[in-house]
């Protein structure tokens, strides 16, 4: 699992009471209604709603919060929010590549934050996507299961790859095109997903050993992160496990 990966569940796992979910609902709201004006409000038949209602689901959303953000997007009003998505990249400290999706209203407004935060921690914005491959992530609970088990289950459901156990739970790569498919196989044998999303994955990596380095990289990317538009962060720093574990107090 990479240092980036590893830090976003460490952060999923200590922000069950965080002060920011009212951000975090914010985001999977406007991933919901972006989802259900492009492909219509029918979660079954709309494969993107699918993911962005299970994510929201997963994050213990409310389910009349779910059902707002649909109708608001499939309804007929006229001051209904519009959002458009623009993606980012560039280099960031430690010479970290890194994509930032963003969902905004004010173009503007997104360009400007996210380039003030890429100058302030010395990096810039430049083209770095050759650096990742979209893949699709399902993160597994293993509920006291065993992990050989479960990594069993995952593959004959068609897995690309399957992680090693990390966190109580075990990370499984697909193709992005069979990302449901195996999602609906593990979930038929009894292996219900925490989240199954779409991700860009690094094929290469910067691994950071040292902790003023580390805590560098990570600072940026939560400041990233607590943009209002910036709906998912992605970056290719691996930190060793040692390391990890002792920033992981830090997390706010």
């Amino acid at each position: 699992m990479s240092g980036h990966s590893k830090w976003s569940q460490i952060k999923r796992q200590k922000g069950a009471n965080d002060a920011k979910r009212g951000a975090l609902f914010t985001k999977l709201t406007r991933e919901i209604i972006t989802a259900a004006r492009q492909g219509g409000g029918d979660v079954e038949g709309n494969y993107r709603l699918r993911m962005a209602v299970d994510k929201a689901r997963s994050n213990s959303m409310p389910a009349e919060n779910i059902k707002r953000a649909i109708e608001r997007a499939t309804g007929a009003g006229a001051d209904a929010e519009q959002y458009e998505e623009i993606v980012y990249e560039g280099l960031g400290p430690s010479n970290v590549a890194v994509i930032v999706a963003t969902m905004t209203d004010n173009r503007n407004r997104t360009a400007s934050e996210i380039r003030s935060i890429f100058s302030k921690s010395g990096g810039s914005l430049t083209p770095v996507g050759w650096q990742f491959e979209q893949r699709g992530i399902i993160s597994l609970p293993l509920n006291g299961r065993d992990p050989d088990e479960v990594t069993l289950a995952a593959i004959d459901a068609g897995a690309a790859d399957v992680g090693s156990p990390e966190a109580g739970a075990i990370l499984v790569t697909t193709e992005p095109s069979d990302l449901e498919r195996v999602r609906a196989a593990l979930a038929a044998e009894g292996y219900e997903a925490d989240t199954a999303e779409l991700s860009m994955e690094p094929t290469t990596r910067v691994e950071i050993a040292d902790e003023k380095g580390a805590r560098g990289v990570l600072t940026f990317v939560e400041r990233l992160e607590d943009l209002d538009d910036v709906q998912n962060v992605y970056a290719n720093f691996d930190i060793p496990d040692a390391l990890m574990e002792q920033l992981e107090a830090s997390v706010v």
